[in-house]
């Protein structure tokens, strides 16, 4: 295995000392001492587009509520071929409902990901819950900086032991010195130094060291209290500058504005390091035991301070076993105690600065950067195990789960007596938008897909209903199909877009070739016969598509129809010279954009150019197709079908979101038109992770159907699944699922490619 050379570091640029961005800086700069062959970069969060000086080479910048630049961001560390992922997570950094537009992220990364989680809640929200176990589930290891991660992370969160490492905080590695110097410089001579440093935030509990002020300073009266640090800001958003001031009110209150200094400020590493060199003792009066790890606590530590501190998690574990002072939560009077205590006594001060300045030298930043690297190491050798027992399976073919049992409880209930509804609320059929013929054609095409061998055909009745529905919806006035009735059977247009015409035609097209009653295989011709003449005015590439799928059904039954067969013709000549006058070796595609049902155009022309030995159409379907989805596969292998946002955009990579079932649907059913037509098992493979998309196997890892009921929800947004289970997602899923199980019942043994290429090969 070729050696590490290239790591990836995603963290903040907000310039938090000792929080996010510092970690997130001093470990690549670490990593590239312990390493020096090893190239690291950045890739920053920015907080609501504002981008900060802090750190330095930021090799990418998000912004936190931008999900496209998550997209782009792992599109820029694919393309940098880095060997791994660090990802420096704490909740409130990342967008997205408790951060999960980071999923978008690291779902479409194509190297190992290790995530440092600098926060693990014990009590967690739902959301809160998922996206830390999402995370895990994406990562190689993860780590935690205390033993109460660890244990937080197996017992509430499941996660097994051996994905877990605990790698301390770092700290600068610098010399163990007394404060006198750094007193002079700072002006605190002849005074006893006590110090907090950090963003300023209720929660750090400043009011309750205020308060023990008085009580030191009976027994140590140059005793002064130095609080370094900007107002956090996200505070400073909310309420300007209130928490500050009422602090300075306190002091003022308590007569010692002399003994309280306030330094609002964001410290740079030098002036930082020469703040804690003058402090006597350091303290940390946290209001919640909730705290994992505090880069403030792990820097004084490792300079070699004595250190006063209420016990939260992190405090607990560093400071047990006399290497540094636990006082209980919001107690002044015994903060006051312990610090005048230290204060008044060298000796056992000074002997708690040695014990923890030699406790801490393990801690240096170069000796947590080669526990990194070790971990790196190993995430990365058992990455590629994975990749290569993937791609070393002795079968051509692997096996896929069979596909679940057709359910259509959930499609049912979105039927009434008119017909299918378009919409739902959750699962609630929603009368507010009443039906259209889009979603019946969908229908009567499902009632025909279930007349096949090993499923329950729908009722009778239910049949009757989608094909009275495209009856009524042809307009013998306008010589067209009406599309939107509200729920008072009213039409609320007299004819309906092309694309609306054309999968009409689509589903009489099948209905005429598969419906189970022959009166109503009369019926569907009769009316395509009819209703045919529509498409010679039809100009969208869409309505071509679904007119020849029809047309593919119908001729199969009609052939001596000859205005079909020129229509077939002209239709499919019509997509082809769209793809002529498009196409470039970039872009392979008939239009200048993608939108919605991509895959039905290259799948029109390859049933018809199997269907009338045309390989010029079967080779252009087929060239389309395999374009097409070179566009909807991730870096990872997982199916992402084109996004909603980029619909209207020219000649762009697709945008990932809103994903749609409908594109789910379009990709199986022109996979295996392609797998049918060439015999090459990749086709089927690509169609059965089209349809894991529904699966769970997606951006966001989140299942859209219900298998017991066989509801599927309405699609991907960025951060999060439409609940909504509507009329055309619900027929979508039952389409697809259909394919699915017809492959799973064919024999690969008894398939074999068209005839059409050997005919193709001697013309």
């Amino acid at each position: 295995m070729t050696p590490l050379r290239r790591i990836a570091v995603i963290g903040n640029s907000l310039p938090r000392r000792c929080g996010i961005a510092t970690y997130t800086t001093d470990l690549k700069n670490a990593i590239a001492i312990s390493r020096q062959d090893l190239e690291t970069c950045i890739v920053a969060m920015t907080d609501r587009g504002q981008a900060y000086d802090y750190p330095p080479a930021v090799a990418f910048q998000i912004k936190d509520d931008d999900i496209e630049d998550y997209i782009r961001a792992a599109d820029f560390l694919n393309a940098g071929r880095f060997d791994t992922v660090c990802l420096q997570h704490e909740f409130g950094i990342f967008g997205g409902e408790a951060g999960a537009h980071i999923l978008v992220l690291l779902s479409r990364l194509a190297m190992p990901v290790v995530t440092t989680f600098h926060t693990v809640l014990a009590d967690p929200t739902s959301a809160q819950r998922t996206v830390l176990e999402r995370i895990v589930e994406a990562s190689s290891k993860v780590v935690v900086m205390a033993n109460k991660g660890r244990e937080l992370l197996r017992e509430v969160y499941l996660v097994p032991d051996d994905k877990i490492e605990v790698i301390a905080h770092g700290i600068p590695d610098v010399a163990f010195v007394a404060p006198d110097a750094a007193k002079a410089k700072l002006g605190f001579e002849q005074k006893s130094v006590i110090l907090t440093f950090g963003l300023l935030s209720p929660n750090k509990g400043i009011e309750i060291m205020i308060d023990a002020m008085p009580s030191i300073l009976k027994r140590c009266e140059n005793a002064v209290y130095v609080v370094l640090g900007a107002t956090h800001p996200n505070l400073v958003r909310n309420q300007g500058e209130a928490y500050r001031e009422s602090l300075v009110a306190r002091v003022r209150e308590l007569g010692i504005d002399d003994q309280v200094v306030f330094f609002d400020r964001f410290a740079d590493l030098a002036t930082l390091l020469e703040f804690i060199s003058m402090c006597d003792v350091y303290v940390t009066p946290y209001l919640n035991e909730a705290q994992m790890t505090s880069g403030t606590l792990a820097y004084s530590f490792g300079l070699g301070k004595p250190v006063v501190s209420t016990p939260y998690w992190h405090a607990r574990e560093l400071l047990a076993d006399g290497y540094g002072v636990l006082v209980p939560f919001s107690d002044a009077t015994a903060i006051g105690e312990e610090i005048a205590d230290l204060l008044t006594d060298d000796a056992r001060r000074q002997a708690m600065s040695r014990r923890a300045y030699a406790a801490s030298r393990t801690m240096t930043w170069e000796r947590v950067a080669e526990r990194y690297v070790s971990v790196f190491e190993n995430a990365r050798h058992g990455h590629r195990l994975k990749v290569l027992a993937r791609s070393e399976v002795s079968s051509p073919e692997p096996r896929s789960p069979a596909p679940p049992d057709m359910q259509i409880g959930h499609f049912l209930s979105m039927c009434d007596d008119v017909g299918l509804f378009q919409h739902a609320v959750h699962s609630v059929p929603d009368r507010a938008h009443g039906y259209c013929v889009d979603d019946n054609a969908r229908a009567l095409l499902l009632a025909c897909v279930l007349n096949g061998p090993g499923e329950q055909p729908l009722s009778e009745v239910l049949t009757s209903r989608f094909a009275a529905f495209v009856q009524h919806a042809w307009n013998p006035d306008t010589g067209q199909f009406r599309n939107f009735m509200g729920f008072n059977r009213t039409w609320l247009e007299d004819r309906g877009s092309e694309d609306s015409q054309g999968r009409t035609l689509w589903a009489l097209g099948e209905a005429a070739r598969r419906d189970a009653s022959p009166a109503r295989r009369l019926w569907a011709a009769a009316l395509f016969a009819q209703a045919l003449s529509i498409a010679a005015g039809f100009r969208s590439p869409r309505a071509w598509a679904f007119t020849l799928l029809g047309l593919d059904a119908y001729c199969a039954v009609t052939p001596d129809d000859l205005h079909a067969r020129e229509v077939r013709h002209s239709l499919a000549d019509k997509l082809m010279a769209c793809l002529a006058s498009v196409e470039t070796p970039d872009w392979v595609w008939f239009e200048d954009g993608l939108a919605y049902d991509n895959a039905q155009l290259p799948q029109a022309l390859m049933l018809t150019g199997m269907a009338t030995r045309a390989p010029q159409y079967l080779d252009a379907g087929l060239r389309s197709l395999r374009w097409l989805m070179a566009q909807q596969t991730t870096a990872a292998g997982h199916f992402r079908p084109v996004g909603t946002a980029g619909f209207g955009e020219r000649r762009q990579h697709p945008r990932a979101f809103d994903q749609q079932p409908v594109e789910a649907t379009a990709t199986i059913a022109a996979c295996l038109t392609a797998w049918r037509a060439e015999g090459d098992a990749e086709w089927k493979a690509m169609a059965t992770r089209a349809f894991a998309w529904f699966q769970g196997s997606n951006d966001l890892s989140v299942a859209l159907v219900d298998p017991l009921t066989g509801s599927c929800r309405d699609g991907l947004h960025p951060d999060r699944a439409n609940e909504n289970r509507g009329g055309e997602s619900v027929v979508c899923y039952l389409l697809g699922l259909a394919e699915m199980r017809q492959l799973a019942r064919v024999n690969p043994s008894l398939t074999r490619p068209t005839a059409l290429r050997a005919v193709s090969a001697r013309t």
